[in-house]
């Protein structure tokens, strides 16, 4: 059963950066769109990035030219890096394949206060 591992958040200011991973156990998102969503309080959860096995890329209006989404094949690990951070980007992040199929991680906890 493959198994998603998300890491990298924090309590950042706001402007700041910071870079999560998502670590799978198995090779299988190589062919798979992959994806970063995140669950504000209250909010459901949404995609904020996602990155085509041909390496083509969409992001949410909301973080577009700020969050740049990558994948290391050979790692089985896919980034998202985060700069010019918003308080409105607090959220506990999760990464999963577009659409979701993998049983859910917990997801890493990104928190952008002064």
């Amino acid at each position: 059963q493959v198994q998603l591992a998300e890491a990298g958040g924090g309590l950042v200011q706001p402007g700041g950066s910071l870079r999560l991973s998502c670590a799978t156990s198995g090779s299988i998102f190589s062919g798979y769109t992959m994806a970063w969503y995140r669950q504000a309080p209250g909010k459901q959860r949404e995609v904020v990035a996602s990155l085509r096995p041909n390496g083509i890329t969409t992001y949410d209006f909301a973080v577009k030219d700020r969050f740049i989404i990558s994948r290391d094949n050979a790692k089985n690990t896919v980034f998202l890096q985060m700069n010019s951070l918003k308080p409105e980007d607090t959220a506990v992040y999760y990464c999963n394949s577009l659409p979701s199929f993998i049983s859910w991680g917990q997801g890493t906890q990104v928190t952008v206060s002064s």
